[in-house]
């Protein structure tokens, strides 16, 4: 699977042509399944709040609104409920999963949960667009500082470890004073693991373990060689 791993969805150019070279084909030609689960892990989770960002009601934050062939909506929690040769068919005939962000270890376990982290290491032409937990969630732990709903649904800041690294979204954002530079730096002290700091400018794309920062704003990597 192809990653662009964002803080706060296609927010420039510079991503949005990330994601259509991911694609290999003009985003009116493809199809996307929209995934809300992490949000509703959220303390200020809402179903209006899952509304916008299926709706492509927030222009904060572009994925669903970006002019797709076509959207599907994938609730992970329904998916114990219905048969894999249903879903499984769905996932496999989509070109990107555009993942909402929330809690990102709440929407670890329902992936888990769901069967869906069975199926991802065999999607090679899939695109997942992650955005901020949506985003972490690949990572091997997001630190405690990300838990939003304690104790977690798992007990830990343990997510999926697609990657080796984990991800400080929203960086310097102007609504958030504990995303700071300072913040960024003691969260990545305490992890153990690579991490990048990005804000709402920046994405990382992964394509066959190869790692390229994206970036129309400001981010830090923090871990050997930096």
């Amino acid at each position: 699977m192809k990653l662009l791993l964002t803080s706060a969805g296609i927010k420039n150019g510079s991503i949005h042509d990330a994601l259509v070279r991911l694609l290999g084909k003009p985003i009116h030609d493809a199809t996307a399944l929209c995934i809300p689960t992490a949000g509703y892990g959220h303390p200020h989770g809402s179903p209006q709040g899952a509304w916008r960002f299926v709706a492509g009601q927030e222009p904060r934050c572009p994925m669903t609104a970006l002019g797709w062939k076509s959207v599907g909506l994938l609730e992970l929690t329904a998916l114990p409920t219905i048969g894999r040769h249903r879903w499984e068919r769905w996932v496999r005939d989509t070109d990107v999963l555009l993942v909402n962000g929330g809690d990102a270890v709440f929407l670890g376990y329902w992936i888990r949960q769901s069967g869906l982290a069975e199926v991802l290491p065999s999607l090679d032409r899939t695109v997942w667009v992650g955005l901020s937990a949506g985003s972490m969630v690949m990572a091997p732990r997001i630190g405690e500082e990300f838990v939003e709903a304690k104790p977690s649904i798992t007990g830990d800041d343990v997510t999926l470890g697609v990657v080796d690294f984990s991800i400080f979204p929203h960086l310097d954002h102007p609504e958030f004073d504990e995303n700071s530079m300072a913040g960024a730096e003691k969260w990545a002290a305490r992890l153990g693991n690579p991490s990048y700091a990005i804000d709402d400018e920046t994405a990382i794309q992964v394509v066959d373990g190869h790692v390229e920062v994206i970036s129309e704003g400001h981010w830090r990597y923090f871990g050997p060689g930096a």
